[in-house]
């Protein structure tokens, strides 16, 4: 059975473990913390980073987009439109959620790694205004949940637990219809969704 080391609190975990629930591929998850560089982490990954996706034959996966085009194939193509320009699509949304989730990231580790007068304001700054600019866009772009989801939507849905999880304060939905309404739909098409958050 394939194993996918995450971190319950990474967003990039949550969306790798969401798609493979949905599309029924049997894994064992695995909980590790990056920081103590534990073996079997390090042995599939040299970055060390997560989630990290080990097949049944040793061969790793790395970086949450290649994991999801993993599970693609695993799947029987059942991951992302088939059809090429809706596929495009559902690949450009997953690429700016996890962008999104790059920059709330960056802000997190600025504040958690550095001492409390060496923490660069300004960079917080503008990671804080391509959140905005992100979520301005995802609300005019989001697409409905109507059918099947895709590895797109699984990103976005991600992203939106990491920011209530890290976020609390940002009320990202506030003037955002569209994805408040698509955060809704999600949860009622993936019941699972409370299970694979985001979360401490």
């Amino acid at each position: 059975m394939p194993i996918i080391l995450y971190s319950p609190a990474s967003p990039y975990s949550a969306k790798v473990r969401m798609a493979a629930d949905y599309a029924d591929i049997g894994i064992e998850a695995r909980k590790v913390t990056t920081s103590d560089e534990p073996s079997d982490l390090i042995d599939a990954n040299p970055l060390g980073k997560i989630p990290t996706l080990v097949l049944d034959d040793g061969f790793s996966v790395f970086d949450s987009r290649a994991i999801m085009q993993e599970l693609d194939r695993l799947s029987g193509k059942t991951l992302y439109p088939r059809n090429g320009d809706k596929r495009r699509i559902a690949e450009r949304l997953e690429a700016a959620a996890d962008g999104l989730c790059d920059c709330l990231l960056a802000q997190v580790y600025e504040k958690r790694m550095r001492p409390e007068e060496k923490i660069h304001q300004e960079w917080i700054d503008m990671q804080a205004r391509k959140v905005e600019r992100s979520l301005d866009w995802l609300e005019e772009n989001i697409t409905p949940v109507r059918g099947k989801l895709n590895g797109g939507q699984f990103a976005v849905a991600a992203a939106m637990s990491y920011m209530d999880l890290r976020f609390p304060d940002l009320n990202w939905r506030r003037g955002r219809a569209k994805l408040r309404r698509f955060e809704t739909r999600f949860q009622e098409a993936y019941p699972a969704f409370d299970t694979y958050k985001a979360q401490a």
